[in-house]
């Protein structure tokens, strides 16, 4: 019998890094239905980080907290508590400060400000250590609004707190941390799966405004803004790798004394991936567009790397794969798109095709022990 682990990231937008495994499961079994399967949805410390600890991490509790949305609506969200010892929470931006909360886009006035409330809640309850999840963000406000919900202050000339959003940062005449809540005592990560700087052609504003709705001069308006925080913020490099993930948070909090992490390596040793490849057959992941950037600290590029560690084979499933697997170390892979016909047919029935990927899987694998 073998051992088969489903670790995929979530397939953003059609389907969460759980529906994904579960569905390829349901595949597999198809074909092959006395292997044993082990489901680790997986994620990038983006979108579905929260679902991927939920469902990986026995005891893990989420809660439930109210902050205040990207433009100011309140937002019902949550934060993940996990157990055992250091007490350690989980806050997820996309879930308080996400793209996916306004339609149309906000891309001058959009904050952070309910991630700040978030973090602020998993402090009052005593959590000693934070994951903080950052991308997916509807804003570029390099982490002001987190800043200003922990207690920080941003001023303009005449000693007025400028309003929250990316647009008001050109007019900062000074921030106060007289006031700034402390980072827990065994410390806060910052899960980012991208290693851009905060400023200038590579930045925040620059290579991620546009999917957030910003115009060319609204990236212009936006940069400057940044330069600014980053002029008056001490003691941050905002030519760090990861200062410019979501928008600029990753600067801010860097400001606030968290530290930056990769986002899926992190998830993986958190939700113990490497441990469960040990003696499996075969590991499949998968995420939404398998591409380019998908080797640069993406899930499925982990848990490629933990398959060679561990000796096993890995599969991709992707709803579009426009790279080749084989060169990325993956020894089998399927596309939604081919399978469906069409990126449209994919993304209108993702489970019925992820369920499809599974069994074409199964059907065309032999692995060295069975064969």
């Amino acid at each position: 019998m073998r051992r088969v682990v489903i670790a995929p990231d979530s397939f953003k937008g059609t389907a969460t890094a759980a529906e994904a495994a579960a569905a390829i499961a349901r595949g597999w079994r198809t074909m092959r239905p006395g292997d044993e399967l082990v489901l680790h949805p997986m994620a990038d410390g983006g979108e579905g980080t929260l679902d991927a600890f939920a469902a990986a991490v026995p005891g893990a509790t989420r809660m439930p907290v109210t902050v205040t949305g990207p433009l100011d609506a309140p937002v019902a969200a949550h934060w993940l508590l996990l157990p055992g010892e250091p007490a350690t929470g989980v806050v997820e931006l996309a879930v308080t400060s996400g793209i996916t909360l306004l339609d149309p886009l906000a891309p001058l006035d959009a904050h952070t400000r309910g991630f700040g409330q978030a973090i602020a809640a998993a402090l009052d309850h005593g959590v000693v250590r934070l994951l903080l999840a950052l991308g997916g963000s509807a804003s570029t406000d390099g982490g002001a609004g987190a800043l200003a919900a922990l207690g920080a202050e941003l001023l303009d000339g005449a000693g007025r707190p400028v309003p929250s959003g990316g647009r008001a940062l050109a007019r900062l005449a000074e921030v106060r941390l007289d006031g700034l809540r402390r980072p827990p005592v065994s410390g806060a990560r910052l899960l980012v799966d991208v290693t851009n700087p905060l400023l200038g052609a590579t930045g925040a504003a620059e290579v991620f405004g546009p999917q957030k709705g910003a115009t060319a001069a609204d990236v212009a308006l936006l940069d400057a803004g940044l330069a600014r925080l980053a002029e008056l913020l001490p003691g941050t490099d905002p030519t760090t790798p990861g200062a410019g993930a979501a928008g600029g948070t990753g600067f801010g909090l860097l400001a606030w004394g968290a530290g930056i992490a990769p986002g899926a390596r992190t998830v993986a040793e958190t939700i113990g991936l490497p441990g469960a490849l040990h003696g499996a057959s075969l590991v499949i992941t998968g995420e939404g567009r398998y591409d380019g950037q998908s080797a640069a600290g993406k899930a499925p590029s982990e848990v490629v790397r933990l398959a060679e560690a561990a000796g096993i084979p890995a599969a991709l499933v992707a709803g579009l794969v426009s790279v080749e697997p084989v060169r990325a170390g993956f020894a089998a892979s399927a596309s939604l798109t081919e399978l469906a016909g069409s990126g449209a047919a994919a993304v209108a029935e993702p489970l019925r095709w992820l369920e499809r990927a599974g069994a074409e899987l199964a059907a065309g694998w032999t692995d060295p022990v069975h064969s």
